[in-house]
């Protein structure tokens, strides 16, 4: 099969390249490396069915050449990260909404099947519960940027399932919660790597805010797991899904268990928000999936606990 990966060269897609690769598929990968890094995708460069072009998903005559060609689609390109959402707002909203615009708009020109990557962003200032994929949204006031990055993937929700059932595109949606593991960069605000680099060089581990803010995080194998199997699966069409572990921790508690996993003598400091980020933050003080639907379909079950989630950063990082 022929696949097309947008945003092949970041994190996730680096790794979803390798995996596809993997099962002999021929992977066709588009990146601008502006959160992308070559050097992710270091290991396939020599691989005969893996085919990388370095543009712009709005560049549309590239996008309808790729796309005729694919058998299927995993869009992943977005603008991501805390730092880029609060540094970068103009480019957020463009490459998340007109990115997306472009995808939809030629898969459905050829009728091409296409993974949306999602956020558990798009749920807002949920605390109560547990978030299920039909639980309403709560936002923020818009003069807060950090609810920016939310619409635009509430957006990109929408005019996916819309293509679904006004033009009967086959369209796949999953909500990704905190994926973490190797290659992830702490560059962008990034939690997981952040910390681990703070402890390894001895540097403090910063929590922004008093750490009482909750996460659930996902090793980037087990996403893959879910993604590929829902693309494999035709009931998933047309329909969204959690990506997630339910296991919750603390933000302290987890700057703690990287302290001990790593025998580091950083000391941990809390700094408020708006140090951080500047005016215009705004934190989730809670993001933990309900995975009864992805589980219930696929049988979906995430393998990675947390502590050897942290201990595969560990081992990049020190590699």
């Amino acid at each position: 099969m022929k696949i097309l990966i947008t945003g092949g060269a970041g994190f996730i897609g680096s790794h979803l390249t390798e995996r596809l690769l993997g099962m002999g598929h021929k992977v066709f990968v588009i990146d601008n490396l502006w959160t992308g890094k070559l050097s992710n995708l270091e290991s396939v460069q020599e691989d005969k069915n893996f085919h990388l072009v370095v543009d712009t998903i709005l560049n549309e005559s590239v996008m309808n050449e790729l796309i005729f060609k694919a058998d299927e689609i995993y869009h992943l390109a977005a603008a991501v990260g805390v730092r880029n959402i609060m540094d970068h707002p103009v480019e957020t909203l463009e490459i998340n909404v007109k990115g997306t615009e472009v995808v939809l708009r030629l898969a459905n020109r050829f009728k091409k099947k296409v993974f949306i990557a999602s956020t558990s962003e798009i749920y807002g200032k949920h605390v109560e519960h547990t978030l299920a994929e039909d639980d309403n949204r709560v936002m923020g006031t818009v003069k807060k940027r950090r609810w920016a990055y939310a619409c635009s993937k509430t957006l990109d929700e929408f005019l996916a399932l819309a293509y679904h059932d006004e033009k009967k595109l086959p369209v796949v949606i999953g909500r990704l919660f905190n994926t973490v593991g190797p290659r992830q960069t702490g560059q962008y605000g990034m939690v997981l790597p952040n910390f681990v680099q703070s402890a390894l060089l001895g540097k403090p581990i910063t929590v922004h805010g008093d750490g009482t803010q909750s996460r659930s995080f996902t090793h980037v194998d087990d996403v893959l797991d879910a993604m590929i199997g829902l693309m494999n699966e035709p009931k998933a069409i047309g329909d969204v899904f959690n990506i997630g572990t339910d296991n919750e921790v603390t933000i302290k508690e987890l700057a703690e268990k990287v302290k001990e996993m790593t025998g580091s003598s950083s000391e941990i400091e809390y700094i408020p928000y708006e140090k951080a980020y500047g005016p215009g933050f705004e934190d989730m003080e809670r993001r933990c999936p309900n995975i009864d639907k992805i589980r219930n379909l696929i049988g979906f079950e995430p393998k990675h606990d947390l502590e050897s989630i942290i201990q595969s950063v560990i081992d990049y990082f020190k590699s």
